[in-house]
């Protein structure tokens, strides 16, 4: 998309940074709503430079903290309310397996979280998925409500319908100022525009555009290692379409846990990572020395070996990812300390895209000056202390 020679002058009702998949459902509602929308991305459409791009992502209703398991099923119900929308199909229904060692506080938040949560003992478990094993001392806990999420696909579809509704998206225009006030004027790349209200929610970029405005928020971008792990002998029972989704929570030797996923795909392979990852300037994230030890493969590797003795112990694929963690890894959703016109999504920690439907609502009714439709008390700005400094 080439820049005019001259800054162009728009007004819009509201102005979104960052079409990932918080950005753009924040878009949608906002354009549901009936306000004026422009949502705008730095990069060209569609792209993987981010953290919503790739082709799937794990929802569930079971979660240990009690903020999210509230939101689950108004998250759910929106996530079908945009596949009707779009016509297409967003979700394939698995299950999930949570596993860990028995009491573990978080496995029992999981099971409190899902009600009467079906627990399984190794031998159950074996009975029923067979790739998965469990040892010692260790149970597992059934969400039959958990899946995956097509999450190329609802990307598409959000801002699809986005457009649909008269939403406006620019691609490849990159930020360059925000000015506040009580219209906010936002340069970029390729325009100036300005709205009464701005939505902040771009990912791994969202602490260098808040700096200028005075805040200095506690986020760090990761690298994670997206793994893919053959099959030894693809279609054997227990492997394919009938093997869950599964999370593995307060192992020693995986301190920040495990997730995988059915071989969706790739096919004949699993989708298997690491929840954490290394500190990653998100400019540099693809440029990684080759030789660099790579310490998260080798814990799953190690993980594979022990759970899923079906799968090869070495990665056929290594892609990457960036999650932009705070330090509780819980979000950031709220009114900028000092300008209650610029509202920040960020800090998603590599598990808000099955919530981004309700994060979207949430930043929508914030902007609105409405009252949440869940309580963003956990995610305030000001949990973290010293964030807020002179403006440059």
């Amino acid at each position: 998309m080439a820049a005019p020679s001259q800054p162009r002058q728009d007004t819009y009702d509201a102005i979104v940074i960052g079409a990932g998949i918080q950005g753009s459902f924040t878009a949608y509602h906002l354009v549901q709503r009936h306000r004026d929308t422009l949502l705008l991305e730095q990069f060209l459409l569609p792209h993987s430079r981010g953290s919503s791009h790739g082709q799937s992502r794990i929802t569930r209703s079971a979660y240990a903290q009690e903020p999210y398991a509230r939101m689950m099923p108004d998250s759910f119900r929106l996530w079908q309310q945009l596949e009707a929308e779009a016509g297409v199909s967003l979700y394939r229904r698995t299950g999930l397996v949570v596993l860990g060692p028995a009491g573990d506080p978080a496995l029992e938040g999981c099971r409190r979280s899902l009600g009467d949560g079906e627990v399984l003992d190794a031998t159950a478990l074996a009975q029923r998925f067979p790739g998965l094993r469990l040892h010692t001392g260790e149970v597992a806990v059934w969400d039959g409500t958990a899946g995956v999420l097509f999450a190329n696909r609802a990307l598409q579809a959000v801002q699809d319908i986005f457009r649909r509704h008269g939403g406006t998206l620019r691609d490849g225009e990159k930020v360059l100022s925000i000015e506040p006030g009580a219209v906010v004027t936002v340069t970029t790349s390729a325009g100036v525009y300005r709205a009464p209200r701005l939505v902040i929610a771009a990912g791994a970029w969202t602490g260098s555009l808040v700096a200028p405005l005075g805040l200095c928020l506690p986020l760090q971008p990761l690298r994670i290692d997206v793994c893919y792990w053959r099959e030894k002998e693809p279609g054997t029972p227990g492997t394919g379409r009938a093997t869950p989704c599964f999370m593995a929570l307060g192992l020693s030797r995986a301190p920040h846990g495990v997730y995988g996923m059915p071989p969706l795909e790739y096919p004949g392979m699993v989708k298997v990572c690491y929840h954490h990852g290394s500190p990653a300037d998100p400019e540099e994230r693809d440029r990684v020395p080759l030789g660099t030890p790579s310490p998260n493969v080798t814990i799953l590797s190690s993980f594979i070996s022990s759970y899923l003795p079906r799968l090869e112990p070495r990665p056929a694929i290594v892609e990457t990812c960036l999650y932009t963690n705070t330090p509780d890894e819980d979000f950031i959703l709220d009114r900028h300390p000092k300008f209650s016109n610029i509202i920040i999504g960020a800090g998603f920690s590599g598990h808000g895209f099955k919530l981004a439907p309700v994060v979207g609502k949430l930043l929508c009714e914030l902007s609105l000056g409405e009252e949440p439709s869940h309580s963003t008390a956990p995610f305030a700005i000001t949990r973290f202390p010293g964030v807020l400094r002179a403006a440059l």
